[in-house]
């Protein structure tokens, strides 16, 4: 299991002043940023259990202490870059409302804040991430961010992962 670094000076996640902390990773050739507070742990990818007739993007499940995990591919799902699995290749468990759900990523980056006002709108575009999980876009120096919305996709209804609830 990987320890994130505190790249905050001292303060907690949530704690910076005008800004938010996210949890940065690699998809391909792409850096995608999420909400550091969604993050329960990091941990190097290890086998999981098929589930007959789960879409192509579930991968398995595993049992992490005791609870049962779903892990998602994010580079199938996007389509992106190519699906191999390297000592490089982390899951991100993420606390998603009552869930826990893994996702599959090539690598983890760091934690940075990103300031107020530092996500920009996304434009409108046809992309292989659904546009309404993406939350906005950052850039920072020479790198841009995906700021995905990680709560909304992964309890959409086309992932699978939580039952929707009838009101």
């Amino acid at each position: 299991m990987l320890q994130l670094q505190d790249t905050t000076h001292g303060k907690s996640a949530g704690d910076s002043a005008g800004g938010s902390d996210y949890l940065t990773f690699s998809l391909g050739d792409e850096e995608y940023a999420i909400d550091i507070l969604k993050v329960q742990e990091i941990r190097g990818y290890d086998a999981v259990t098929r589930i007959a007739n789960a879409p192509e993007f579930i991968k398995g499940v595993i049992n992490l202490r005791g609870t049962i995990v779903p892990i998602v591919d994010l580079r199938i799902k996007f389509g992106v870059g190519k699906v191999e699995y390297t000592p490089f290749t982390v899951v991100i468990i993420l606390n998603v409302g009552t869930r826990v759900v893994g996702m599959v990523v090539d690598g983890v980056s760091d934690v940075l804040t990103l300031p107020d006002g530092e996500v920009r709108p996304v434009p409108e575009f046809s992309s292989s991430v659904g546009a309404e999980y993406i939350a906005g876009l950052a850039s920072l120096e020479s790198r841009m961010l995906i700021v995905l919305d990680i709560a909304r996709m992964m309890s959409s209804a086309e992932m699978c992962l939580i039952d929707q609830s009838v009101h």
